[in-house]
C-alpha cells in the first residue's frame, strides 16, 4: 500500500523469501474489501513498480529533509523502533536505517515484501495491514506512512489513526505524506503497468486528515504542502503529528 507517483495514485531471509511467521498485522480472508484489493493489486504490479521506482527519495530533497527531521525527533525520544507502514520497495525503511533509527517495514503485499527484502538485505520487512497493527501497546517510537493512507476509505481512517495512537509510546511521532488538493476526491483505477488491478485512491486536504488525527488523539505538530513537480498534477502534503506524552 504505497504509491507516491500516482496523481489520478526482519523477517526476511537472505534471498528475500517471506517468513510466514513474521506478520505485523492481521491479514485474513475476512479482511475488508479495500484491504484484499490492495493486496492483490500490489502483488500484481510489485515487480514493475520496483523497476521504475527503486528510490523515490533520490531526487526529492524536501522529502529527505523531512525524514531526517523525523529521525532526529525519534532518536531524541529514545530507542523504541519505527514502523514504516506501506513500506513498498523499501527505500524509506533503508533511509531511516541509514539515519540511525531502528526500523522495520510493513506492507500488505507479500510480493512487495519479498522484493523489498531482496533489495535491502539485512532489513526487516513484514506482511501486514496498517489498519490492524498486531503490535503491543506503546511499543513504537514512531510511525512513517508515506502515501499509504491513500487507499484507506474515510470511514476507516480515524480507526486506523487510533491504532497508530495505541502502538505509539507517549511522545511518539507520526509522519504522513499523501497527494492533496483543494478538496477531497476519489479515483478508481483498474489498470497499472499493464496489469489488471482494482484500487480506490482517496485524495484529501490536510485539514481533513488533521481532523481524523485529532479524533484519534494525535496532535498536529507541523504541516508542509509541496506544489506539484515534474509530471505531478497534485500537491503533496506532509503532516507531522505526536501522541501526547
Amino acid at each position: 500500500m504505497y504509491d507516491p507517483t500516482l496523481d489520478h495514485h526482519s523477517g526476511e531471509e537472505a534471498d528475500g523469501a517471506v517468513d510466514a511467521a513474521l506478520v505485523c498485522g492481521i491479514v485474513s480472508a475476512d479482511d475488508p474489501e479495500f484491504i484484499a484489493a490492495a493486496r492483490s493489486s500490489y502483488d500484481a504490479i510489485a515487480g514493475a513498480y520496483r523497476e521504475q521506482h527503486p528510490d523515490g527519495l533520490g531526487d526529492r530533497p524536501l522529502e529527505r529533509g523531512l525524514l531526517t527531521a523525523f529521525a532526529e525527533l525519534v532518536r531524541a525520544q529514545g530507542s523504541a523502533p519505527v514502523a514504516d507502514l506501506g513500506s513498498g520497495p523499501g527505500y524509506v525503511t533503508a533511509r531511516l536505517h541509514a539515519l540511525g533509527v531502528p526500523v522495520f517495514g510493513v506492507d500488505i503485499s507479500p510480493r512487495t515484501v519479498e522484493l523489498a527484502g531482496r533489495s535491502h538485505p539485512g532489513l526487516r520487512f513484514h506482511v501486514g495491514s496498517l489498519t490492524s497493527l498486531d503490535l503491543p501497546d506503546g511499543s513504537l517510537g514512531g510511525i512513517v506512512a508515506l502515501y499509504s493512507i491513500i487507499h484507506v476509505p474515510d470511514e476507516h481512517l480515524t480507526e486506523t489513526f487510533a491504532g497508530f495512537h495505541r502502538v505509539l509510546e507517549p511522545g511518539g511521532h507520526v509522519l504522513l505524506a499523501f497527494q492533496s488538493g483543494d478538496e477531497d476526491d476519489r479515483l478508481r483505477l483498474t489498470e497499472r503497468f499493464g496489469q489488471e488491478i482494482s484500487l480506490d485512491y482517496y485524495w484529501r486536504t490536510p485539514q481533513t486528515v488533521t481532523d481524523h488525527l485529532t479524533k484519534a488523539g494525535l496532535r498536529l505538530k507541523a504541516q508542509v504542502l509541496r506544489e506539484p513537480e515534474d509530471d505531478e498534477t497534485r500537491p503533496r502534503a506532509f503532516l507531522l503529528a505526536r501522541k501526547p506524552a
